[in-house]
């Protein structure tokens, strides 16, 4: 892996990191399932009209999209509205490395080697210890409601395997970024109706008549990063440099998501991690990396937000 590759996975991994400020700030000016619907909508309306459809089995796409997109940030913006802080979050949402191998291996009869099991192990210890602390000193909710957020990403991720495994005889690959692009497609409209029934018929709307004036510009600026800088621009990079290397060289490098998100969560948002959650972290990550499935073929990358890190980063 040349200097410029290694640096461009880093600069993924910053982008993806500023993600979860950018959703914190996205979360002050719209309510968490509008803004999940606006977030997706966004890459929706151009995909549809430019970017031609993946020939991949309906079912896995509209799995990858319910999993991914619609479970993961209808789960996760609700957490962080309801005090489930910025760089915890981009945490406790690595917890989909670990469930997208045991449910591959509940699923699909995937093999857990040693070391796979070790990691997972390692990562479920430094997940209990984090809700433990938080119960005794704030709400467990949050985490428990980020934890299943990531359970949608891993069977987000489980669907994309499956898009780009099962594909009909003679039908070239699917393109990864178009698929990715296309999942989006999925979730505005489940979305848009949870935000109805439980947010309201007009808070999204308001919140868009408030998005226009000059106190909305942050949000706005928000939902572009989100939208447009996370995901296009970094699932793109992430995709190029996953057909130009293996795998398992390129997906450690999302290990960095954390790192950035609870830095900036830190020097921005004045969030302060206790020890334990802090050592807990360090279980964390290196049982994420320990537990990364070695591969050697590039396969479907994620988009923005929190990133996975396994065989298949769908994300």
């Amino acid at each position: 892996m040349s200097s410029r590759d290694r640096l461009l996975a880093v600069f993924v991994a910053v982008l993806w990191g500023a993600n979860f400020l950018a959703i914190h700030i996205g979360l002050e000016h719209f309510p968490p399932l509008f803004l999940a619907a606006l977030r997706f909508a966004v890459i929706a309306i151009p995909t549809v009209l430019f970017v031609p459809r993946p020939r991949v089995k309906l079912r896995w796409l509209l799995g990858y999209g319910v999993g991914f997109g619609t479970l993961q940030f209808l789960f996760l913006f609700i957490a962080m509205a309801n005090g489930m802080p910025t760089g915890l979050a981009s945490l406790v949402l690595q917890a989909s490395a670990p469930f997208t191998v045991l449910l591959g291996a509940a699923l699909l009869r995937e093999r857990i080697g040693r070391r796979q099991g070790i990691g997972i192990g390692l990562a479920v210890l430094g997940m209990a210890a984090i809700a433990v602390a938080r119960a005794q000193t704030a709400a467990l909710l949050p985490v428990v409601l980020t934890l299943c957020g990531a359970l949608g990403w891993a069977l987000g991720n489980l669907a994309s395997r499956r898009a780009v495994a099962d594909v009909e005889p003679g039908v070239p690959a699917p393109n990864p970024l178009h698929l990715t692009l296309w999942m989006s497609v999925i979730p505005p409209i489940p979305l848009l109706v949870a935000s109805w029934i439980t947010e309201g018929p007009d808070a999204g709307w308001r919140a868009l008549q408030e998005a226009v004036t000059p106190a909305g510009l942050p949000g706005v600026l928000a939902v572009a990063y989100i939208a447009v800088i996370a995901t296009v621009l970094g699932a793109g990079i992430w995709t190029s440099l996953m057909r130009r290397h293996n795998a398992g060289v390129v997906a450690p490098y999302s290990l960095l998501v954390p790192v950035v998100g609870i830095a900036l969560a830190a020097a921005v948002l004045g969030e302060r991690p206790s020890v334990v959650e802090l050592i807990s972290a360090a279980v964390i990550v290196f049982g994420v990396l320990l537990g990364t499935p070695r591969a050697a073929k590039a396969v479907v990358p994620v988009a923005p937000e929190p990133v996975v890190v396994t065989s298949t980063p769908s994300h």
